[in-house]
């Protein structure tokens, strides 16, 4: 039991770091999108950053929230 809450809230603390990662990723690009000089190659880079944490994210809620079949 206290694995398992240790282990929880460490999933807790994980997801919000991505959450603040992907947040600031957030701005990344849209100061980037906003430069007349954008680096494309850099701005693709950061949006497949950005779609890759919004996977880990959703993953780790999935797992933090038990499924209730209605």
């Amino acid at each position: 039991m206290a694995d398992q809450t240790a282990n929880e809230v460490e999933m807790r603390r994980r997801l919000e770091a991505l959450r603040v990662e992907h947040r600031d990723l957030d701005t990344a690009i849209a100061a980037l999108g906003d430069a007349s000089s954008a680096d494309q190659l850099q701005l693709a880079r950061l949006k497949k950053r950005k779609l890759r944490l919004r996977d880990e994210i959703a993953r780790i809620e999935d797992a933090l929230i038990p499924d209730i079949i209605a």
